[in-house]
């Protein structure tokens, strides 16, 4: 629970930032996260959601997601949840949102969702990446800039997380060498697109109804990458209806192929799986990699 004090700082952060006297009246714990602690503000001048972490153990994770909530809520295209502020106290740190509640979904919620994503994939820059670097879950998301897809896929998406597993004993190099080998064969495999601006870790989790029974995305990793990213992610723990797909490709038609594709991009935040949990996810990674 948050403590009397921690709950006083809060209260006085969104006085000044709402102009307005802000008394805290009920705090309520919400479960889901592993890396965050989650709660429901109750206050006299609305209710907030709050998450808090270790500010030392997770530098600037909440200014960065700021960030991105930001930049695809900017788009219009789909609901994302307000920020309110992102702030500071002894250690921890807090990022207040909004507070959508979970609801029903409308029967045209897929079609809707899909739709929408699609829509937020046409945001596009000149370049692949971001102007600062970010998180995946609990791990550092560089995004330095690449005038390719290639280069970024390979230079900031595998070879970090090749690198942390390879430094943690959670990779032989029997498999780092088909990823190299695979490195030579990704201009043949991905077709050219303009970087689209990316949830980035876009799975079942990570969206939620809203109270109109709309799509909402939350907690994401964003950058400028191929759009088949996305799509990817939503295929590999499953949660997503086939009505998704039909109403984003009716609107933003994927290229062809691109689901023999959802396998390369998954390697991504499979290896990312293998440095956070281990287990069977290097598995995966070595099975699509010798289809290669």
């Amino acid at each position: 629970m948050i403590a009397l004090n921690f709950q006083n700082e809060i209260a006085k952060a969104l006085s000044k930032n709402i102009d307005e006297e802000v008394s805290i009246l009920k705090v309520a714990s919400v479960s889901g996260g592993s890396i965050n602690d989650a709660y429901c503000l109750t206050t006299n001048q609305g209710m907030y959601f709050i998450k808090t972490n270790q500010a030392n153990r997770y530098p600037f994770m909440f200014d960065k997601e700021a960030t991105g909530l930001d930049l695809l809520r900017n788009t219009d295209a789909i609901r994302i949840p307000k920020v309110v502020l992102s702030n500071k106290f002894e250690d921890t740190s807090f990022l207040i949102l909004e507070l959508i509640e979970n609801s029903t979904p409308l029967p045209d919620f897929w079609s809707l969702f899909g739709k929408q994503l699609a829509q937020l994939h046409q945001n596009t820059n000149t370049s692949f990446g971001l102007e600062e670097s970010n998180y995946i879950g609990s791990l550092p998301q560089q995004n330095n800039l690449h005038n390719n897809w290639i280069d970024f896929f390979i230079h900031e998406r595998l070879k970090p997380q090749i690198k942390l597993a390879r430094d943690n004993g959670k990779i032989d190099l029997s498999t780092i060498t088909k990823f190299e080998r695979l490195y030579t064969k990704l201009d043949e495999i991905f077709p050219e697109e303009p970087p689209a601006l990316l949830h980035g870790d876009l799975w079942s989790g990570n969206f939620m109804v809203d109270e109109k029974g709309g799509p909402v995305i939350i907690d994401p990793a964003v950058y400028f990458g191929h759009r088949e990213m996305d799509i990817a992610m939503t295929k590999l723990f499953g949660g997503f209806n086939q009505q998704l797909y039909q109403s984003y490709n009716e609107h933003f038609p994927l290229e062809k192929g691109w689901e023999q594709r959802v396998d390369i991009c998954n390697l991504y935040p499979l290896m990312v799986h293998v440095n956070l949990f281990g287990g069977g996810y290097l598995e995966q990674v070595k099975s699509i990699l010798n289809k290669f």
